[in-house]
């Protein structure tokens, strides 16, 4: 498990991201922009105009990667810049180009680039490590942010980093190289709104334990160099324009425990090594992950699982039974998911909130539910679900919301009455409720032939043993403050309710 101080955070709604309790508050914690049309895009339109860090030219090695093919579609988008857009959406298109010019560049210089930031030889740093960060936070500023409309950077000058708005320093705990010597512990520039991009230079911040970076704009890739930060803790970049397939530099981070990528557009598969690191909370939900759960999802540790709003498809893995002493919430909103629900369910024994509504489940809603002992927000909307709502599920004795509507549910017991919504049970097939789906589209459904859940070919329960106690995280020192910015999440989408 995370280190308490962590948990507490969570709890409190004090976190990196976490809101404070409602149904389903864990997928409205980054607050999602507008879909775009432009991946980079500026601020809102009505935002007045800032007086922050305007940066309208790449480095020059960023300009010079760029291929004939792409000079000659930028030579085309120029010409409706200048002969069709208005003056929004002329930044816009400026602001984007500017960030994945300069992404690009970033990634093509490599680890081996040679730095750019001049560094006064007439100023003493404390240690080599200050001076590295020192570095890294240069060139972020300088090269690599856009638009900082907050003038959070503002007073990152000089050779005092520790004084920087939003990066925290503390002493490094014993049994690190080092100890005892003042490093930059960590970075919250959550709802900054900056533009640009994470450049690779950030690798020298090699003693982060936090790094929180939501809601911002920075996009481009996730760099490679991230592999050095060996002693971070927690990685919030959600709610930012951020591309590619699943970072895979996350895996190779040793104490990581928090890892919130929601609301970017991440694309491809989740690799599945992701569900045998050691963390205790995974946020992916909100971009364009595609490819069913692999069938090592229940090996992972993690308390808190949200997924919403992906693309999986495929079963919702029997595998996640292994998860009984440690999963606490579970949410697989809209995720394409098209299989039974597989009774392992009820050996998740510490869950207090399953949500797999808005997918394509089909099958019964199995007896072995009930063993969810301390489940109180249970949620099967939006599915293909039928035949009758188990007794004993309604008799759970924490449950507080059961909502069950558009399935094809054709019975419920009266004791649901007490855990069931007034419109929880809509669109349903039930005999006296109200707003449910007609008699012919009922006695459709119901003349097929019965779901064969073993068509589905879902890789079958496998128990594992349980997991040898967490080794202590490896920055045993107390974390670093989070940045004392107001943290305003919105309720989640009304469909969610």
């Amino acid at each position: 498990m995370v280190p308490s101080i962590l948990m507490l955070r969570w709890k409190r709604g004090e976190g990196p991201g976490i809101t404070a309790p409602a149904i389903n508050p864990l997928l409205s914690a980054a607050e999602p922009h507008p879909s775009p049309t432009l991946s980079c895009d500026t601020a809102p339109a009505e935002r007045p105009h800032s007086s922050g860090i305007h940066r309208h030219n790449p480095p020059p090695h960023c300009l010079r990667s760029v291929s004939q093919p792409e000079s000659a579609l930028f030579a085309s988008i120029w010409w409706w810049y200048e002969r069709v857009l208005s003056g929004t959406m002329r930044k816009a298109l400026l602001l984007f180009l500017l960030c994945c010019l300069a992404a690009a560049g970033g990634e093509a210089a490599g680890e081996g680039a040679e730095l750019a930031v001049v560094v006064d030889p007439s100023w003493r740093f404390p240690s080599q490590r200050l001076r590295d960060a020192y570095v890294a936070l240069q060139t972020w500023k300088q090269q690599a942010i856009f638009s900082d409309p907050r003038n959070l950077t503002a007073d990152w000058v000089g050779p005092g980093v520790c004084n920087y708005t939003g990066i925290y320093c503390a002493p490094l705990p014993r049994g690190v190289p080092g100890a005892g010597e003042l490093a930059v512990a960590g970075i919250d520039l959550n709802h900054g709104d900056i533009a640009g991009y994470l450049p690779t230079e950030l690798g020298l911040l090699a003693d982060l334990a936090l790094l929180h970076l939501n809601s911002n704009r920075f996009c481009g890739l996730v760099p490679a160099s991230f592999r050095r930060l060996r002693l971070l803790v927690e990685l919030d970049l959600s709610n930012n324009r951020l591309v590619g397939a699943f970072p895979a530099v996350v895996l190779d981070l040793p104490a990581l425990k928090f890892l919130d990528l929601r609301f970017n557009d991440f694309e491809g598969a989740i690799p599945r090594e992701l569900f045998d690191r050691p963390l205790d909370a995974i946020f992916l939900n909100h971009n364009r992950l595609r490819s069913p759960l692999p069938d090592n999802f229940g090996n992972s540790p993690a308390s808190v699982i949200v997924l919403a709003d992906n693309s999986f498809g495929g079963c919702l893995p029997a595998s996640l039974g292994n998860m009984s002493a440690t999963l606490n919430e579970i949410l697989l909103i809209n995720n394409g998911l098209d299989s039974c629900v597989p009774p392992e369910v009820g050996l998740l024994r510490e869950v207090t909130v399953f949500d797999v509504s808005f997918n394509a489940l089909v099958g019964p809603l199995p007896q072995q539910v009930a063993g969810m002992r301390k489940v109180e927000q249970l949620d099967v909307a939006h599915n293909r679900l039928s035949g009758a709502v188990p007794e004993a599920i309604c008799a759970l004795p924490r449950l507080k919301n059961l909502t069950i509507s558009d399935n094809y549910f054709a019975g419920e017991p009266p004791s649901c009455a007490r855990v069931v919504p007034a419109d929880g049970d809509r669109q349903n097939c039930l005999p006296n409720r109200p707003a449910q789906r007609t008699p012919q589209q009922c006695a459709a459904f119901y003349s097929q032939p019965p779901v064969d859940c073993a068509a589905f070919q879902c890789k079958p329960f496998v128990p594992v043993p349980p997991l040898p106690p967490p080794p202590p995280p490896s920055y045993p020192g107390p974390l670093p403050p989070v940045y004392p910015m107001p943290y305003a999440s919105p309720p989640p989408p009304s469909h969610y309710r």
